[in-house]
C-alpha cells in the first residue's frame, strides 16, 4: 500500500493551539502555536484556522487528530466532560466543525502526550508506562501491556487527583489533599504564605539557594515521590516520564525526586523503575493526536498495516 503523505495533530490548550504535521512514521513536516483568549469560542475559530492555514501551506492531509482537556466520549468524536473552561468544547464534534470526511479522533491532552511520547519520544519500545505532566495544576496517563488506560469514564491516568494527604483540603474533584494539591501552581500561594505563585517562580528561587523556597519544593518532591511510588505498586510500569513546564527544572527536580523515590519505591529483585523526563515538549499532545489520525486512516484502508507502520505503543484503545 503507497503510504499517504502527512497528517496533523492539534493539541488545544488552555490559551494556545499548537499543531504538527507529520508523516505516516512521525517525521515531522512542520509545527505551529498560535494564542487565543477564552472566550466567545475563540478556540474553536483558533483551531480551524490553523488547520486550514497549515492545509494551505503544505497541502491537504489524509486525517486529523485532536487533543484537549477534559474526559474524551467513548466515541472519539467530541470532549465529554469539561466544567469551568472552554466554554463551549463539551460535545462539540469536531468531525462535523472541521467538516472532515475521516473522523476526527479526539483524545484527553494527557493521554495524548503518552501516545506522542510511545510513537516518537521517551516512551519508544515501552509497553508500560506511565506519564505525569506537571504545569498548573498535575496530569497524567498510562500505557498498561501496550494499550493506553482509558478506563470507564475517560478518567484513566488522572494521578493528579490521588491523595497523599488524607486530612488535607478537596480538590476540584472532591480528592482530599491530592497530589495536585502539593505540587501544581493553583495551589502554592497557600503553600508559600503569598510569597510563590507559579512553581517556575519557586524553582528559580531554590535554584537561588532561597531555604524556603528549597522547603516547600522539598515537600512537593516528598509527596510526588509518594504518589509514583503508589502509582508503581498498582501498575507496575518499566518506566516513569515527567513532563509539562516544570520538567524542564532539569536537575533541581530530577536529583531530589530521585532520592526521595529512592526511600519508597519497592524494588522486588532490585527492579529499579526508569525516571525519564519528557522528549517532545509542547508537542507532545499534538504528536499524540496525529497518531490516532494516522491509526484512523490505516483502518480504513489497510488495518493489517497498522502495526507496522506504528508500531504496539500507539495501537488503537
Amino acid at each position: 500500500m503507497t503510504l499517504p503523505s502527512q497528517f496533523i495533530g492539534v493539541d488545544l490548550g488552555g490559551s494556545s493551539v499548537k499543531a504538527v504535521v507529520v508523516g505516516p512514521r512521525a517525521e515531522l513536516i512542520a509545527h505551529a502555536n498560535i494564542p487565543f483568549i477564552d472566550r466567545n469560542r475563540e478556540w474553536a475559530k483558533a483551531v480551524k484556522e490553523l488547520v486550514a492555514s497549515l492545509e494551505h501551506d503544505f497541502g491537504r492531509a489524509q486525517a486529523v487528530g485532536l487533543s484537549a482537556p477534559g474526559l474524551a466520549n467513548r466515541n472519539e468524536r467530541c470532549i465529554a466532560h469539561l466544567p469551568g473552561r472552554l466554554i463551549g468544547l463539551e460535545g462539540l464534534d469536531w468531525t462535523q466543525y472541521l467538516e472532515r470526511p475521516l473522523l476526527v479522533p479526539v483524545l484527553n491532552d494527557a493521554h495524548a502526550a503518552l501516545l506522542g511520547e510511545a510513537w516518537n519520544g521517551a516512551a519508544v519500545g515501552l509497553r508500560n508506562v506511565v506519564l505525569y505532566t506537571l504545569g498548573t495544576g498535575v496530569g497524567g496517563a498510562a500505557m498498561v501491556d501496550g494499550r493506553l488506560l482509558r478506563g470507564h469514564l475517560g478518567r484513566g491516568g488522572h494521578f493528579g487527583h490521588v491523595t497523599v494527604d488524607f486530612l488535607g483540603q478537596l480538590d476540584d474533584v472532591r480528592t482530599p489533599g491530592s497530589l495536585e494539591m502539593e505540587l501544581g501552581n493553583r495551589s502554592l500561594a497557600r503553600r508559600s504564605n503569598g510569597r510563590f505563585s507559579t512553581t517556575h517562580t519557586l524553582v528559580a528561587a531554590c535554584q537561588q539557594g532561597d531555604p524556603m523556597a528549597m522547603a516547600i519544593w522539598r515537600r512537593s518532591l516528598k509527596a510526588f515521590a509518594a504518589a509514583i511510588a503508589s502509582t508503581i505498586n498498582v501498575l507496575d510500569p518499566e518506566a516513569v516520564i515527567v513532563g509539562g513546564g516544570i520538567s524542564h527544572a532539569g536537575p533541581v527536580l530530577f536529583g531530589p525526586l530521585q532520592a526521595e523515590l529512592d526511600q519508597f519505591e519497592w524494588r522486588p529483585g532490585g527492579a529499579k523503575v526508569r525516571l525519564l523526563p519528557a522528549e517532545l515538549g509542547d508537542l507532545a499532545g499534538a504528536y499524540g493526536a496525529a497518531s490516532q489520525a494516522v491509526i484512523r486512516w490505516l483502518e480504513a484502508h489497510d488495518a493489517a498495516t497498522t502495526q507496522l507502520i506504528l508500531g504496539e505503543g500507539v495501537a488503537a484503545p
